[in-house]
């Protein structure tokens, strides 16, 4: 039943080790565990709205720029990649790179944004905490339960791909110093421990790896398509500028297109190869031997070499400068920020405004957790929409039209 027994590492995740399901399920007799967990994951709903969410770009912008579809499809590729290198389970590694943006918002970021300052009173919004009631809870499909009942090791590799919530003290790490661990990872923790003070899998690792590259790489890709900046502007990142040297001595005067391509081509096998030999040194130098080795880690095993990572960084750092904040993406912004906050005004003043079901789902939430049920189901209303239904929804609700353009 699982072709990749055989090669799996001792420290690789073991579907048929696995801690398995909140609600026990007979085992399927031709697919593992893992297997089950990403093919739920990929016939869910929140999946397939992922076509129609944006990356960087709005939905009119161009059938050729990446949605979260896309992305994520990218990404589950270049996850596959670092775990059959690293003798990981493949199809948890898939699993947990397919589930890893289903909590995203319409219009990207931007989005998270808009939502987290409608929620500030009530605790905010964190698009990884969302995917979780997503799984857990949002997705309405079988019989016997609510969610896609996923196993433990594919549940901790989505809430915990970018690493731990917790110092050995129990106390906040990194960004949640600030604002705390969000209410939905803590209410599942304690149903079932998350090890919220532990890394996750060595597969939940390479997804987490498997996303930056695919952002780094497939944003320059984009933004150069798009005419937001050109060649020589990506110089300004050192490493972009060796690769595009070498494309020039390699093949002088080749058409813009296939530089493009040869370009991100590059980026992604430069920072996939570099991620399997760094990985293997830290596996090694750790002496990991199994699972649980992973899990106590003092640091994550999976990542960039320094050179790399600091090209990274730089990467990064041009794209910030030079696609997120360019002024016709910052217009676009700006307008999808309004409308998610209007959107959010609205839904919260008359919950009956919003379709029969979510109105139930809201007044049940407001009757457990008082004013913050309710914003935090209005919340998950909204982040559930695509593209084009926050506008038609927008549209609905409002007389004036935002031109996302």
């Amino acid at each position: 039943m699982d072709g990749s027994s055989a090669k799996r590492a001792p420290y690789a995740a073991d579907p048929a080790a696995s801690r398995g399901r909140v609600v026990p399920e007979p085992p399927s007799p031709t697919r593992t565990d893992f297997q089950r967990d990403r093919d739920r994951i990929i016939h869910s709903t929140a999946f397939r709205r992922l076509a129609h969410k944006t990356q960087v770009f709005v939905y009119h912008e161009g059938d050729h720029f990446r949605t979260r579809l896309t992305h994520t499809i990218e990404v589950s590729q270049i996850a596959r990649a670092l775990a059959r290198a690293l003798r990981l389970d493949e199809d948890l590694a898939e699993a947990v790179a397919l589930g890893h943006d289903l909590g995203h918002t319409p219009f990207g970021h931007t989005g998270e944004d808009a939502l987290d300052a409608c929620l500030a009173p009530y605790g905010g919004f964190d698009h990884n905490s969302h995917g979780l009631k997503i799984v857990t809870e949002l997705e309405r499909r079988y019989a016997d339960f609510n969610g896609l009942n996923l196993t433990f090791e594919t549940i901790e590799g989505l809430v915990k791909h970018n690493g731990p919530f917790l110092d050995a003290g129990g106390a906040p790490l990194g960004r949640w110093r600030r604002r705390g661990v969000p209410p939905a990872i803590l209410a599942y923790d304690r149903l079932r421990d998350l090890e919220l003070a532990h890394y996750a899998s060595l597969e939940a690792q390479a997804a987490a790896i498997a996303d930056d590259i695919a952002y780094d790489a497939h944003d320059i890709d984009d933004g150069l398509r798009a005419g937001l900046f050109d060649f020589a502007a990506a110089r300004q990142a050192p490493f972009i500028a060796a690769l595009l040297d070498e494309i020039e001595r390699l093949h002088p005067g080749l058409e813009k297109s296939r530089v493009t391509h040869e370009l991100t081509r590059r980026l992604i096998t430069r920072f996939i190869e570099d991620a399997i030999a760094e990985s293997r040194a830290r596996i090694r130098d750790a002496h990991i031997l199994s699972l649980e080795d992973v899990r106590a880690a003092a640091k994550p095993l999976v990542g960039f070499s320094p050179l790399l990572a600091e090209a990274a960084e730089a990467i990064k750092a041009f794209l910030f400068a030079n696609m997120y904040r360019h002024p016709s993406v910052a217009r676009v912004r700006d307008k999808a920020e309004r409308l998610v906050r209007q959107l959010f005004a609205a839904f919260f003043a008359e919950p009956a405004k919003m379709p029969a079901e979510w109105a139930q789902l809201t007044a049940e939430a407001e009757m457990r957790e008082g004013e913050a049920g309710r914003a935090q189901a209005v919340a998950d209303y909204i982040a559930g929409m695509t593209d084009r239904y926050a506008v038609a929804e927008h549209g609905r609700l409002f007389d004036e039209a935002p031109d996302l353009r």
